[in-house]
């Protein structure tokens, strides 16, 4: 199962129908094995795509697992779920970061009022992450969903930075949509973030996001926009503006794209965030003492959540 609901499914990948044939299914897995090969000038990316798709659902039990949404492996017979994860116990007792605010929190609301728009009023909607419901879906519903799961998954990640980090979720810049996802502040800055899936890989350039998925859409500028205004309402400088991303959506850990404003921004896969954090975007001025206990209290009288 795909981690990303905005991702291609095996059978996509094989360009098949859900409903064809295991034949249909064997025939298109070796034509595109055969187009894709890197030695006869195929794309490898795509060659070991079109590998995963088989290994996902080329054996009839694991595609009735797979089409069940359980996971691939007849051992493990829990139902995979996109729905929002238990709260787990806390093994760990370091402190945490302090957090404020609801991440994904705007999106999973939104997502279950329009997909619920879309079932349709009068019909039942038993599970609305049922994994075959999720992905006959239109679009714009699976990226809602997948970015809210972005958004958990940075939260997390933000949650372990320890007792020296604020966060704050869903900080509201006018409407919902054009939110900011997370502001940062630690010893090594403050940070306006966006936890964002297209659902493949994308590139930079001149400063800027660039993919097919993305379109006309610049998340760069519009993440500076958003960090403007609420440098504007809080009188306080951010130090970067980063987007992050999936690791398998870049090819480097990390991209310094240029500077917005004075804030450096950056590019960077979900697992490099950490150390981003703790030891400093590369350039960037650290703050600390006075200056942080200053920006902090701003910041939690100033900022408002969507």
């Amino acid at each position: 199962m795909p981690d990303s609901p905005i991702s291609a499914t095996p059978y996509e990948v094989l360009g098949v129908s859900s409903t064809a044939s295991q034949d249909d299914l064997r025939r298109a897995y070796r034509r595109l094995m055969r187009e894709t090969h890197p030695d006869t000038g195929g794309d490898a990316a795509r060659f070991t795509a079109v590998q995963v798709a088989w290994e996902r659902v080329g054996d009839p039990d694991d595609r009735a697992a797979y089409d069940r949404g359980r996971p691939s492996t007849r051992d493990d017979e829990t139902p995979f779920t996109w729905a929002p994860r238990a709260k787990p116990k806390q093994a760990d007792t370091r402190p945490r970061a302090r957090s404020y605010g609801h991440p994904g929190g705007w999106r999973r609301e939104r997502y279950l009022v329009l997909m619920r728009e879309w079932v349709g009023r009068g019909e039942p909607l038993d599970d609305p992450y049922d994994p075959a419901l999720v992905r006959s879906a239109p679009m714009d519903l699976r990226h809602l969903l997948a970015d809210a799961l972005a958004e958990e998954a940075t939260a997390r990640t933000l949650a372990a930075l320890g007792i020296g980090f604020t966060v704050w979720h869903d900080v509201s810049t006018g409407p919902p949509e054009e939110k900011i996802d997370h502001v940062v502040l630690g010893p090594t800055g403050l940070f306006a973030i966006l936890s964002e899936d297209y659902g493949e890989p994308v590139k930079s350039r001149r400063g800027e996001l660039l993919g097919k998925p993305l379109g006309e859409a610049r998340p760069m500028h519009d993440l500076g926009v958003r960090a403007k205004i609420v440098s504007r309402a809080t009188r306080v400088k951010f130090t970067a503006l980063l987007i992050v991303l999936p690791d398998d959506a870049l090819d480097e850990s990390f991209t310094v794209l240029g500077t917005i404003r004075g804030a450096t921004t950056v590019i960077a896969r979900q697992s490099m965030l950490p150390a981003l954090l703790r030891d400093g975007v590369p350039g960037a001025r650290l703050i600390g003492g006075n200056e942080l206990f200053d920006v902090r209290t701003r910041l939690q009288a100033g900022i408002r959540f969507v």
